[in-house]
């Protein structure tokens, strides 16, 4: 029987290979996988197949909101009117809530760019046992904070 899991590279996860090896799981038969990080810088804007969860526009949207009805009102007693300087003003108020949200994503990931939003590395961890190693294998992994696990039953093998 294989028993895959993921596991974030940490502590746990080697205090979960060690316990296993402690409870007569021979070391020939775990294999831990490294998963690679992304490489390259994620858009920073989404589109319509892929989103992060990020959203640049929602502090421009509510400050050209604001700037606009503050722009129409003073806009009727100056020369242009009220329809030209609320224009202005919501676009004024746009630029500026979009320079304020990138400059705050900028910020917090401390000049590394987008890239940094991913997740950190996860490790993939293949253990090779008996069918009476499952449960104690399985309830290991998932007391090691486990992402996931899954069994496979090796039919050719017998296990």
């Amino acid at each position: 029987m294989q028993i895959f899991s993921t596991f974030e590279q940490s502590q746990y996860l080697e205090l979960a290979i060690s316990l296993l090896e402690q409870k007569g799981i021979r070391k020939e038969n775990i294999y831990a996988v490294p998963l690679n990080g992304r490489k390259k810088n994620i858009p920073l804007f989404d589109t319509l197949r892929r989103s992060d969860g990020y959203s640049v526009s929602d502090i421009a949207i509510a400050l050209a909101t604001g700037f606009s009805v503050i722009g129409a009102s003073i806009g009727f007693t100056l020369a242009w009117g009220p329809i030209y300087w609320g224009l202005i003003a919501a676009l004024t108020g746009f630029v500026i809530g979009f320079l304020i949200k990138t400059g705050i994503i900028k910020w917090t990931e401390r000049g590394s760019g987008p890239k940094s939003r991913s997740r950190p590395a996860e490790v993939i961890l293949i253990i090779q046992c008996g069918p009476d190693q499952a449960k104690l294998v399985e309830d290991t992994l998932w007391e090691h904070l486990a992402l996931g696990v899954a069994m496979v039953r090796n039919d050719e093998t017998g296990d």
